[in-house]
């Protein structure tokens, strides 16, 4: 008898955590969902009770703004207006059938990612530029798990390429919003002559449900008359290097071979 308490005791258990969050339905679904800055999103709860009881539904938040909130039989909508990062947080939808409540978290995720990206140099020089950073501006989150910089080729990555550092730093801002500017840096191998192709810098943000990007070119250019001149000085002079050192190994090696003259 008590062994079979003890078999059945689990699968009770297993019935009443499927009851507790089974009815509530939030739309957009999952954990957590992700609205920009500046930008607006709702979310609803619904439940639905069986026989003529009347569902009871309420968003609550957890020290947070909670937002506007619209509830009517068996629904309640919650709507975020023009959000700052500060309306980040936990949101609790609660809903009750008669004696039974239930209830179902989600995580609201502020993010910005506006499309402000510098790079630099603005423009490749072939046998010039070696060195390419590329910074996104007024960004957050800024982790590398959210947010990455890349550099691309038509449309595929760089091969060859070789990474510098990575730097996050505050903006400045006069908001409360507190974001922040995210710079990488490259070293190029070897590109085409006369004149390197396009790359172009991607930064991407990636969310929960959610990925973002945006693009800056890098065109390349010929070589300017500076550049031509300042190449063709530098192979000239390894030219007459090279020719310095034969004739000096020639000379020597004529003077070891000839015979020493007659007393």
């Amino acid at each position: 008898m008590e062994r079979g308490l003890t078999l059945l005791l689990p699968l009770f258990l297993g019935l009443l955590q499927q009851g507790r969050c089974g009815p509530l339905e939030v739309e957009p679904s999952g954990p957590v969902v992700a609205v920009a800055v500046g930008g607006s999103r709702q979310l609803t709860c619904r439940l639905a009770c069986a026989g003529r009881t009347a569902a009871s539904v309420q968003w609550r938040g957890l020290d947070t703004s909670l937002g506007a909130v619209h509830s009517d039989s068996g629904s309640s909508v919650l709507s975020v207006r023009n959000a700052s990062l500060s309306a980040a947080g936990t949101r609790v939808c609660v809903g009750s059938c008669g004696n039974f409540t239930f209830q179902q978290t989600v995580q609201l995720l502020v993010f910005a990612f506006p499309d402000q990206l510098t790079v630099s140099p603005v423009a490749l020089v072939a046998g010039l530029d070696r060195e390419v950073t590329c910074t996104a501006h007024n960004v957050t989150p800024a982790d590398p798990d959210a947010l990455s910089l890349s550099l691309l080729l038509e449309d595929q990555e760089l091969e060859g390429l070789q990474t510098l550092g990575r730097d996050e730093e505050e903006e400045t801002q006069e908001g409360e919003d507190m974001l922040f500017r995210v710079t990488e840096r490259w070293l190029l191998p070897p590109l085409g002559i006369p004149a390197p192709p396009t790359l172009h810098c991607q930064a991407t943000m990636r969310l929960p449900g959610l990925e973002l990007s945006h693009r800056q070119a890098i065109p390349g250019s010929p070589p300017t008359p500076e550049s031509l001149w300042m190449g063709s000085l530098v192979l000239g002079l390894l030219l007459l290097t090279f020719l310095t050192y034969h004739l000096w190994k020639h000379c020597r090696d004529r003077q070891v071979l000839q015979p020493p003259c007659p007393a």
